[in-house]
């Protein structure tokens, strides 16, 4: 097809239709008997900009600060000279094969005839308010050839500057067609240069940040693990404008894929300079097909941006996720003690007894009985054995799990577990059962990963099976307050019996089985806490998340490495969502680990009867004084002071919504002689004409601070000179509250 060239003389006449709902404007442009009709999709501070032209080509032309005069957003693409696009398509809102398209694409699609092309031309669009900040804007595209249809979705989130993208894409052919690749979201990017900060890692070492400049061609994140798909690389990002932005200046965008499973973003510079962003489900070995009638909906790819740098873009996401996202964001949490590296696979009741007496006595809330409570043919004594029997092991605990709730309730505290239900022991009474539920290759050597194989969620008796295995907790422990739900394993040798001939749907089959079983948990049980563990950061995102009341950020508990993976992770998920648990890895003082495992959820992992009596009467007022500001913490705004990748100090605080109480946390991060904060921090977030009085908390007993918790600082000072935690050798964990002087 010859793409409709229209002459720059050509007359105009402007027609400005406001929508209903806020966020979106509609300006149409008449040209002859056709129309360019443009659509800016605003929120508080910015607007994308999609514009469909004469020949009914959908384009974004425009993604940055909003205009106060929304009719000029149509003159935009007229500002840019830059080098021809040869196809018309460089900045198409979603990119098709196959056609005249030269880049890559976001949807690519095997007609019924055997045709690899797709001509997706604007249709219609429509918006519904689905709340007082919530708006969603749906664009209908259409082949003219072929008789398939996408629906692009724009959900906004106007307060937040957040929005989800995804697409819906049916087949009303005659026949089956063929999704080769369907990605959520195509974006359009204008700048000079572009810097990627993407993450890696591998379990103990997760969130390690790189940051480079994109260069033309396509640089590609992606996972095909199947399962734990975060464990060498997450699929939260950043992409700063012109040059790497800082924690308070800078242009960034932050984005990531609501989606449990294989993922995949390029980020290609094309030949005007420009940056295009693809994202959504990986197309690896995972052809899908659509039969006459059939649709799929891709998994919503979020995004955010900031002119004024890091930590406002964590800030969107923050306040998005615990008001939309997370599982009960706005809600509570349950500090907890487990008791797995006090025993690990080898206990009793009567040990059991004494940890629930151990729970009280500390504080907090709940005990969590870990890993090695079932199985009974082959008994979890070790992690080679027992996976997929969750009936109670009668040694360990002959009077069942009912006995430990009952118990746990008549000591004053809450009882949870740890299940690992997607998995299974090749040496397991399940496994002997039912083969045929476990994913491996026919005619492969069984290969394992941490000695398990991952059941088929693609399959229905196995989604029945893991929502009974949940569900028969709660019948046998009415009381059961938490669950902590891991994932341990990646997938080898990838090949479901029950799917038979269409083995290439399996990678995305088998997340849409899980997020079936999730539903229908949290439909029975709609406020149990649970964690989201998956060894440590392995399947953390908000498709998982909207599950889920907290996520595991790591199996490395060693304080000081969790002060740099933590503070990393604070950048796309608020503290209220981070589990973090005290434990005997690292070398630091307990002072040390407890102020770090504040940060987030507090729990304990420890073993309480062998702490001294200062330790352990330290811990248990480090818990009260948790319970005092850990509402600052949980759904307060973070700010990040002083950054431990680039500084001997750790600095990050949050303040409440009335900036009236706020918590500062101070890590020593380098312990070379002489190492400390000789200068101050500038505190952030506070009211500049209010007044503060700032007392260090958690001291050790029989330590003092040097602090003067007396003296009263105004909002402005403390924002423009700063305070000086004094953090050194000695003092190498520092925490400040923060209090408004009435």
């Amino acid at each position: 097809m010859v793409p409709i060239i229209i002459p720059n003389t050509l007359k105009v006449k402007n027609l400005f239709t406001p929508l209903l709902s806020f966020g979106f404007t509609l300006i149409s442009a008449t040209f002859a008997q056709a129309q360019v009709v443009t659509i800016p999709v605003e929120t508080a501070h910015n607007a994308l900009v999609l514009q469909s032209n004469v020949a009914k080509q959908l384009n974004a032309i425009y993604y940055g600060k909003k205009l106060s005069n929304a009719p000029e957003y149509s003159a935009i693409p007229d500002t840019y000279k830059q080098a021809e696009d040869y196809t018309g398509l460089y900045n198409a809102a979603y990119t098709a094969a196959g056609s005249r398209n030269l880049l890559e694409p976001a949807i690519a699609v095997t007609h019924a005839d055997g045709n690899n092309s797709l001509d997706l031309r604007y249709v219609s669009h429509e918006v519904t308010k689905q709340g007082d900040d919530v708006s969603l804007l749906r664009i209908e595209l259409k082949d003219p050839v072929y008789a398939t249809n996408v629906t692009l979705y724009y959900k906004v989130y106007y307060k937040e500057d957040i929005i989800e993208q995804w697409s819906e894409i049916r087949n009303t052919e005659k026949g089956t067609i063929t999704l080769q690749k369907f990605a959520s979201a195509n974006l359009n990017l204008k700048a000079n240069s572009y810097w990627l900060r993407q993450y890696h890692g591998d379990w103990a070492r997760e969130m390690q940040p790189e940051e480079t400049q994109l260069t033309h061609g396509i640089k590609t994140l992606d996972t095909k693990l199947g399962t734990r798909i975060n464990l060498f690389m997450p699929s939260v990002f950043m992409v700063s404008f012109d040059k790497p932005a800082g924690e308070d200046e800078g242009k960034v965008l932050y984005g990531g894929l609501e989606w449990s499973g294989n993922f995949k973003t390029d980020f290609e510079v094309d030949p005007q300079n420009n940056l295009r962003i693809i994202s959504g489900i990986n197309n690896y070995a995972s052809p899908y097909e659509l039969k006459s009638g059939e649709s799929l909906t891709t998994p919503a790819f979020w995004y955010t941006m900031s002119d004024m740098g890091k930590g406002e873009a964590s800030r969107n996401v923050q306040n998005w996720a615990r008001d939309y996202k997370i599982l009960d964001g706005k809600g509570q949490r349950l500090t907890l003690l487990n008791n797995w590296e006090a025993t690990y696979f080898d206990f009793n009741e009567t040990r059991l007894s004494g940890l629930l007496k151990d729970t009280k006595s500390l504080g907090v809330d709940l005990f969590l009985l870990d890993d090695g409570w079932f199985a009974n043919k082959y008994p979890r004594n070790s992690d080679h054995t027992g996976l997929g029997d969750w009936e109670e092991n009668r040694t360990k605990l002959p009077h069942g799990i009912a006995s430990l709730d009952k118990e746990a309730q008549a000591d004053g505290v809450k009882f949870g577990i740890w299940i690992e239900p997607e998995m299974v022991s090749p040496k397991s009474a399940l496994y002997s059962k039912h083969p045929d539920w476990v994913i491996k290759q026919p005619q492969r050597e069984e290969y394992y990963y941490r000695n398990q194989l991952v059941l088929d969620l693609t399959n229905t008796q196995v989604q029945d099976f893991v929502f009974h295995t949940i569900d028969s907790l709660f019948i046998k422990a009415p009381g059961l307050a938490y669950i902590k739900w891991d994932c341990n394993a990646v997938i080898y040798n990838a090949y479901s019996v029950h799917l038979k001939n269409k083995q290439s749907q399996f990678y995305v089959d088998y997340v849409n089985g899980l997020y079936k079983v999730l539903k229908r948990i949290r439909a029975k049980y709609p406020t149990v806490p649970m964690m989201l563990c998956s060894g440590g950061g392995g399947r953390v995102d908000y498709g998982a998340l909207q599950y889920f009341t907290e996520y595991w950020p790591s199996d490395n508990t060693d304080p000081l490495e969790r002060i740099f993976i933590q503070w990393e992770y604070s950048y796309f998920y608020p503290a209220i969502a981070s589990s973090n648990h005290v434990t005997d890895w690292g070398k630091q003082p307990l002072k040390y680990r407890i102020d770090v495992a504040m940060m987030g959820k507090l729990g304990f992992d420890i073993v309480i009867d062998k702490l001294s009596a200062a330790d352990r009467k330290f811990s248990q007022d480090a818990v009260k004084i948790y319970d005092g500001v850990k509402q600052i913490i949980w759904h307060g705004d973070q700010y990040r002071l002083a950054d431990p990748r680039t500084g001997s100090v750790a600095s990050v605080m949050y303040v409440d919504a009335s900036k009236s109480s706020g918590v500062m946390f101070n890590y020593l991060v380098n312990s070379r002689y002489g190492e400390g904060s000789p200068t101050p921090f500038k505190l952030k977030g506070l009211d500049a004409v209010k007044r503060y009085k700032l007392q260090e908390i958690n001291l050790y007993p029989g330590s003092k601070s040097g602090i003067d918790s007396e003296r009263v600082y105004s909002g402005d000072f403390l924002m423009k000179i700063g305070f000086n935690p004094a953090v050194n050798t000695s003092r190498s964990s520092v925490i400040v509250q923060i209090n408004e002087v009435k």
